[in-house]
């Protein structure tokens, strides 16, 4: 590999040409847990479970929607009518072609059940989510991801779009639905054939057969492959016998468990006549109708949590359990009448690796769902901020202080950023194939990370901008920052997911080399050497004007540049060491550190990619100029955040790198106008929203 200051190679897709065009990420040149000592540990052993069908959580106060036209409600209509754009036209575009599903959820919400509580207890908190759930399986919402077949609406981006917008209003509603239809009924739908989906899909998609999710294990957290859970064949009661084969094999923080399941879909290693076949999901009944565990199936409760206490997640651990051959979901491995297992896919990692594949849902929703509360946030806290007045003669605006800005509306921009590059990652999603199932699996883990680290950064600079407001439990700041907060180790840890986007570069630099050979590789790193040339000589490096900075073109340069020498010095660190005799494995650990930059570089310019190809295809002059704005601010804001990487890289001069912040600066009193016409576009219900101060109520 050559030397990283002298030559680049180009990563401009996140993985290969067809990935380049279904999830259009690439750049194009016109684009702007500790083993339990006891295994039974938490558990009541044989004793029976809660009910499913417990009573209804009791009445408690509940917060009122603000009245219009309370304090301070007069300016925020003025800021809204004075917006350079037309807001309804704003929500449309941000509502995107999933529009339906979103309004649908939001009708939903205007039933009188969906109101919050103050002060629930867990067990009547997640009655209330439960019962919150039914009524949007009886509007037909968990319809939405399954074939027609089994009388669903085959609408996978609808479904994404409408579990985006129940996280305005309950996260733990949105978690508790996505665990039944996303993960119960995505694995029975993804893996299984269609003897599974004609006997289950109709009853999770009505909630009459609540399920779960079983992969997590105390032991082994996300690494699927070494779980411990172990389904052997017998072929003598043709049936497979479950085991939690240790301590550290039992199913841990599995939502649903605890109470309402009836049903997990259970990840085991496969033992078929002695042989292990790698790890395939099982269908296991957990309880029986009345609420009783299962024979052999102990459930606990994992209790009070930080968050989310409205999902009630509990611990599986299995002692001969016994469930027919038929509970095997094998699309991609079973075990015919024989008692012998066969498989369309021969060699085991490609197998685990597809099957793992095909369960991206999650952190396509997670990632939609974790901007919807910087939404939250943001809605409140630049609405507060445009009514709350403070110092001077007369008082000014929060909102008119630069700092203020400074602190909101970068992260207004990053949010709009990131729903464009989501909006692209969920028709990819839907146009899934083969070839590019890797892929955007790769871009939707990728996006998991950035938006909830995103959310749980803008909800709390949202939380300090709102002041003692922001701190009272009915601005509702408090209970999304203790909900979102999982968002950044569930469906993954976003430290390992940015590891395995870089990764993915990694693999992608290795295929091009590969088909390019020694002498083309070359060339090829050479000619994309020079295209950074003109950015990087002396005199790019010190022009500082406006219109350069705003530059589509020198903001793509800057963002490719980052990702691909950050990758090459992955590269290059890790086959110097190989070449010192270092075991691969070591070698990636020995290279963290790096992976973590050039993961974030690659997660940064994807997004950047979206938002410049948004701004360019938007058809409405005012809202491309405000998006403009706002794309620009996300670009060079994000460059301010890393300008001490490009100094030292020698991308950036003190004075460039001085004026970059300079006009985030300008930006922001640029946007501030229409600040809060922004946040409106996103179109919260009040009812979601739930947060006097939003609406001008300032307690005396």
């Amino acid at each position: 590999m050559m030397n990283t200051n002298n030559n680049l190679s180009t990563l401009r897709s996140l993985g290969g040409a067809n990935a380049a065009n279904a999830l259009k990420w690439a750049s194009t040149p016109n684009a702007k847990e500790a083993a339990a000592p006891n295994p039974t540990d938490a558990f009541v052993a044989g004793q029976p479970a809660q009910s499913a069908s417990a009573p209804a959580a009791p009445a408690a106060p509940v917060v009122q929607p603000i009245a219009p036209h309370s304090i301070g409600d007069e300016a925020q209509k003025t800021a809204a009518a004075n917006a350079s754009f037309d807001i309804k036209a704003m929500q449309q575009l941000l509502d995107g072609p999933h529009a339906a599903a979103k309004e649908k959820i939001r009708h939903i919400f205007d039933a009188p059940m969906f109101s919050h509580v103050q002060g629930l207890k867990k067990e009547d908190y997640r009655e209330q989510v439960l019962g919150w759930c039914k009524e949007l399986a009886r509007n037909g919402m968990g319809s939405l991801a399954f074939p027609k077949s089994v009388g669903g609406s085959a609408d996978m981006g609808g479904n994404i779009a409408a579990f985006e917008t129940m996280a305005h209003f309950d996260l733990s509603l949105a978690i508790k639905f996505g665990v039944q239809m996303g993960l119960w009924g995505g694995s029975v739908y993804n893996l299984g054939t269609e003897k599974h989906h004609q006997k289950f899909l109709p009853g999770i998609m009505s909630l009459e057969t609540p399920g779960c999710f079983a992969m997590t294990e105390t032991g082994h957290g996300s690494n699927v492959a070494g779980l411990e859970t172990v389904a052997k064949y017998d072929k003598a009661t043709d049936s497979f016998i479950i085991n939690s084969t240790t301590p550290g094999a039992r199913k841990d923080y599995i939502g649903g468990a605890a109470k309402h399941a009836k049903f997990a879909t259970v990840f085991t290693q496969l033992e078929v006549n002695g042989q292990n076949e790698g790890v395939h999901a099982i269908i296991v009944p957990i309880r029986d109708d009345k609420g009783n565990s299962m024979p052999g199936v102990s459930i606990g409760d994992c209790g009070e949590k930080k968050g989310l206490n409205g999902v009630d997640n509990g611990r599986l651990f299995f002692e001969n359990v016994s469930v027919p051959r038929d509970n095997l979901l094998d699309k991609y491995g079973g075990v015919n009448e024989q008692g012998e297992y066969h498989s369309p896919i021969e060699n085991k990692n490609k197998r685990f690796f597809t099957q793992i594949g095909t369960l991206i849902t999650g952190r396509v929703s997670i990632g939609a769902s974790a901007n919807s509360t910087a939404k939250n946030g943001l809605t409140t806290a630049i609405r507060y901020a445009e009514q709350r007045k403070q110092f001077g003669e007369p008082e000014q605006k929060l909102l008119d202080y630069q700092a203020h800005q400074l602190r909101l509306i970068p992260r207004l921009a990053k949010t709009y950023a990131l729903d464009f590059a989501i909006k692209d990652l969920i028709e990819s999603y839907v146009n899934v194939t083969d070839d590019t199932r890797r892929q955007v699996g790769d871009v939707a883990g990728g996006l998991k990370a950035a938006a909830s680290w995103h959310a749980i950064d803008t909800l709390q600079e949202c939380r300090e901008a709102c002041g003692a407001q922001g701190y009272m439990a009915e601005n509702r700041f408090a209970q999304m920052q203790a909900d979102v907060d999982i968002f950044s180790t569930f469906e993954g840890d976003n430290t390992i997911l940015s590891q395995m986007i870089a990764k993915g570069g990694l693999d992608e630099l290795s295929r091009t080399a590969k088909e390019k050979g020694p002498v083309g590789m070359a060339i090829k790193v050479a000619t994309d050497a020079i295209s950074h040339a003109w950015d990087k000589n002396p005199i790019q490096k010190r022009r500082t004007s406006p219109e350069h900075l705003k530059g589509a073109a020198f903001q793509k340069d800057a963002f490719e540049y980052r990702e691909e020498v950050a990758m090459l010095q992955v590269a290059n660190k890790m086959r110097s060491l190989i070449k010192k005799g270092v075991d691969k494995g070591q070698a990636v650990n020995l290279c963290q550190k790096e992976m973590l930059i050039a993961g974030k570089a690659r997660i940064d310019r994807g997004i950047l990619h979206s938002f410049q190809n948004a701004v360019a295809n938007c058809q409405d002059e005012n809202l491309k100029k405000t998006l403009d704005k706002l794309c620009d601010l996300y670009a060079l804001s994000t460059i301010e955040e890393n300008k001490g990487w490009y100094l030292e890289h020698g991308y950036l001069s003190a004075s460039k790198s001085i004026a970059v912040g300079e006009q985030v600066t300008a930006l922001c009193a640029e946007i501030r106008p229409d600040a809060v016409a922004l946040v409106d576009a996103f179109a919260i219900p009040e009812k979601c929203l739930a947060a006097p101060i939003a609406y001008g109520k300032n307690p005396a």
